[in-house]
C-alpha cells in the first residue's frame, strides 16, 4: 500500500469517526450538545484535527443532515416493495413519521431553518426524487394528470412533515401520528382522483354538448 493510499484511508477513517461521534452526541443529548470541542474530545483528537475535516460546526451539521436523509430513505425503501401503489404511498407516510419519532434529534437537525436552504435542498434531493418517481407511478396507475409534479410532491412532503411534528406532542404520540399520516395521504390521493374524474366528466359533457 502506497503512502498516499494509506493516508487517504486514514483520513477517511478519521472522517467517519467524527461523524459517528457527532451522531452519538446528537441522538443521545440533542443539538445543544453538538460542538466541535465536544466531538473532538469524544474521538480523542484535538479540535484542529476536526477542523481539518469540517471548516466549522455548520459544515458538520450539514453532513449530519445528508446522513439523516440517506438513512431515512434507506429505512422507508422497503415500503416500495408493496405491490399496491396506494398502500405503498400510505406505508411510506407511516414510515416517514416512524423515522421522525425514532430519531427526534436527528430529524430536528434535518429540518432546522439554520441550514442553508440550497444546501439542504441538495442533500434531500434523492429522497424527493424517490417520492416523485412513486407519484408518477401512482398517477399513471389511476390515469390522474398532476399539473405540477413538484407541487404535488411538496404537498405530500409537507403533510408528512407536519404530522411527524405532531407526533412529538404527548397527546398524539408517534403511533397515532403514523395512523394520521396514512389517513391524510389517503385523503389527498382520493381528492386528486376525484378531481380527475370530475374533470373527465366535464370534458365529456362539453364534447357531447
Amino acid at each position: 500500500m502506497s503512502i498516499s493510499t494509506r493516508r487517504a484511508r486514514e483520513r477517511a477513517n478519521t472522517h467517519e469517526r467524527i461523524i459517528e461521534a457527532a451522531l452519538h452526541v446528537l441522538e443521545t443529548e440533542g443539538p445543544a450538545a453538538l460542538t466541535i470541542r465536544r466531538i473532538a474530545g469524544d474521538v480523542e483528537y484535538s479540535a484542529p484535527v476536526v477542523y481539518q475535516h469540517f471548516a466549522n460546526k455548520e459544515a458538520l451539521v450539514l453532513e449530519l443532515v445528508g446522513y439523516g436523509h440517506r438513512l431515512m430513505l434507506a429505512e422507508v425503501l422497503h415500503a416500495f416493495q408493496e405491490s399496491d401503489v396506494d398502500l405503498r404511498m400510505r406505508r411510506i407516510a407511516s414510515e416517514y413519521v416512524r423515522f421522525a419519532g425514532e430519531h427526534p434529534h436527528l430529524y430536528q437537525v434535518m429540518n432546522a431553518p439554520a441550514i442553508d436552504a440550497d444546501e439542504r435542498g441538495r442533500v434531500v434531493q434523492p429522497a424527493i426524487d424517490a417520492l416523485k418517481e412513486l407519484l408518477t407511478t401512482w398517477s399513471a396507475r389511476h390515469d390522474v394528470v398532476l399539473a405540477d409534479l413538484d407541487e404535488a410532491c411538496e404537498t405530500l412532503w409537507g403533510t408528512m412533515h407536519g404530522i411527524a411534528s405532531l407526533g412529538h406532542l404527548g397527546n398524539v404520540g408517534n403511533d397515532r401520528a403514523r395512523r394520521l399520516a396514512e389517513q391524510a395521504l389517503h385523503a389527498i390521493l382520493l381528492g386528486w382522483r376525484t378531481e380527475a374524474l370530475a374533470n373527465d366528466q366535464d370534458q365529456r359533457e362539453k364534447t357531447q354538448g
